[in-house]
């Protein structure tokens, strides 16, 4: 854990941009926060979710280096390299699997591990190098790291494992199950860092010196707005300050990228005549260029006008078909002003309504459910909550019932909390389990409730058994004391058996009979050696489970011959 390393390093790999903080494990009083860019003129807490390779498939360059480089390449040439951006999203509401592949930008692909792997790789040595520096060590023993990883609360099992393999690949950790590595989720790190903060740590309508988490009971809704993903979570103090979580994770794929993509698809409606297409095709470079630039004007904290600088090759493959202000003509809200396209407050806020009409649905949905009627605050996190338009809509919708917070430093502060989660990962007490989870038993034959199918007969000695039956170990939406290990005890079918078979399985139905059932997902199993048959059928089992962990992690063991199996759920299997 946290406590035997030296260091503990949060790194916040989101969907649009990535940066990392660090601080000693021995406390959190300096946070260290990692500036990118100033080799560009440029100095943000977080660098662009770019990677390049080149036409070898050799790693080049991430982030500002990754975006720069591949602009300055002739368009010839970068036809042949291998560039990603946005990649982190196709590991939600999908099938994760570890061989799956990624499109570059080129239409080529590439293994989604390599993707992955690389990118945490460079962030790795990035700060490997910056501890370093910072700590005048000549050598920074990996062995002394804590690593902790955000990922979206609303992510599956597979997603998050996939990030663990890809730490792996890495050379983050040497194995799956090292406990130098944490998941974190996004929100819970957020909540954390929030928590903390005095009230004039936030864009608030009103201040006072007191913190969250002076005031055990209160409850809080916390909305992570990235460029991918929307996260919403709601959490209570508890007296030791640790977090309770109230209800599960919700959200959906609502983040500052879908701005993006209403902003391209206006562009593609003004240009018109295959002009859009053509340039897309042919400058992939200069639209990169094009579209960071309105990235950074959409979390403007401005409500006026935006200018976007229309580009060279733009205007040279528009002109080819009429004058270029003529393309405007048509549409309502932009004009063209000599090089530069002017798009009005109201039509750049029609880019948001898609996402602010999601948020703003899902969090009515949530605060509405009676076991919400305690809860005042709502905590806008994440580089996307920075936009004015967002946080103003989110206010008129919500600000007669809800104090709304923003802390100043939005887009690193789950970076921030996530220092903290691994500095104490006890700190998140319980969560809301998003599924219900349990394992396949046998039990006595009861004609009146099992169905005859499944009836077996013990050939040892005739006993008349149920197979395929699902015994629950927790429920949907219900709430788990994640620092408690939940204990259960089993016995064999069979009295000579010298092996048993673990299997588990979830369902999002609240209870289910049989495991063969509609909408039974199952997960993985083990099997635990039972070599001493002597107490026959009375040999007991025990399985140790923690639930409310970021991974499924189970330890079960034959108490006659103390042999152990721990099962480390595979949710990657294809």
């Amino acid at each position: 854990m946290a406590s035997k390393s030296v260091f503990v390093v949060a790194i916040d790999f989101g969907t649009s941009y990535s940066g990392y903080c660090f601080s000693l494990a021995s406390g959190t009083d300096q946070i260290r926060q990692v500036y990118w860019g100033t080799e560009h003129g440029l100095k943000t807490p977080k660098t662009p979710t770019c990677i390049l390779f080149n036409q070898k498939l050799e790693f080049r360059k991430f982030g500002y280096d990754a975006v720069m480089k591949y602009k300055s390449l002739p368009s010839s040439e970068a036809d042949n390299w291998y560039f990603f951006q946005n990649f982190k999203m196709t590991l939600y509401n999908t099938k994760v699997t570890s061989g799956m592949k990624l499109k570059a930008s080129n239409g080529k692909t590439l293994p989604a591990l390599t993707v992955f792997s690389e990118s945490l790789r460079y962030l790795k040595e990035h700060a490997l190098n910056t501890i370093q520096e910072a700590s005048f060590q000549t050598v920074c023993d990996l062995e002394e790291i804590t690593w902790v990883i955000t990922v979206p609360a609303i992510w599956s099992s597979a997603a998050r494992q996939f990030m663990r393999l890809a730490a792996k690949e890495a050379g983050l950790i040497s194995d799956m199950i090292s406990e130098k590595l944490i998941i974190a989720l996004e929100p819970e790190a957020a909540s954390l860092w929030c928590k903390q903060l005095p009230q004039e740590g936030f864009i608030s309508e009103n201040s006072d010196k007191k913190k969250f988490e002076d005031s055990p009971g209160i409850q809080y809704v916390v909305v992570d707005c990235g460029g991918g993903t929307i996260d919403i979570t709601v959490h209570e103090i508890q007296e030791n300050h640790y977090l309770k979580e109230l209800h599960k994770a919700a959200g959906g794929g609502w983040g500052g990228n879908r701005v993006d993509e209403n902003f391209t698809d206006f562009l593609k409606k003004i240009f018109d005549d295959g002009v859009w297409d053509e340039y897309v095709k042919s400058h992939p470079t200069e639209l990169q260029h094009m579209m960071y630039n309105f990235s950074l004007q959409k979390c403007s904290a401005s409500r006026e006008e935006v200018y976007i600088h229309c580009y060279y090759n733009l205007t040279r493959v528009a002109a080819c078909k009429k004058d270029i202000s003529h393309f405007f003509k048509k549409v309502e809200g932009a004009v063209w002003c000599d090089g530069v396209i002017m798009i009005t407050y109201e039509k750049m806020k029609s880019f948001f309504d898609y996402s602010i009409k999601n948020i703003i649905g899902t969090l009515r949905e949530i605060l509405d459910k009676p076991e919400m009627a305690t809860v005042q605050y709502i905590l806008l996190v994440g580089g996307f909550a920075s936009s004015i338009i967002l946080r103003d809509a989110i206010h008129q919708a919500f600000s007669k019932n809800y104090h709304i917070l923003c802390p100043l430093e939005a887009q690193v502060a789950i970076a921030k909390g996530a220092v903290l989660f691994g500095v104490n990962p006890h700190s998140v007490a319980s969560r809301v389990s998003a599924r219900t989870y349990g394992v396949a038993v046998t039990a006595k034959f009861d004609g009146a409730i099992h169905d005859f199918h499944k009836l077996r007969v013990s050939k040892a000695d005739g006993y008349m058994y149920c197979t395929d039956l699902f015994k629950k170990l927790v429920g949907i939406e219900e709430s788990v004391n994640i620092n408690k290990v939940a204990h259960y005890d089993f016995y064999p079918t069979e009295p000579d058996q010298t092996e048993v078979c673990f299997s588990f399985y979830c369902t999002e139905k609240q209870d289910a009979q049989y495991i063969d059932e509609k909408g039974m997902e199952w997960l993985g199993s083990c099997i635990v050696p039972m070599p001493d048959t002597t107490l026959g059928k009375k040999r007991q089992l025990k399985m140790d489970i923690k639930f409310g962990l970021t991974e499924f992690k189970a330890t079960c063991t034959d108490i006659t011959s103390k042999q152990s199996r721990v099962v480390i759920i595979d949710f990657l299997a294809v």
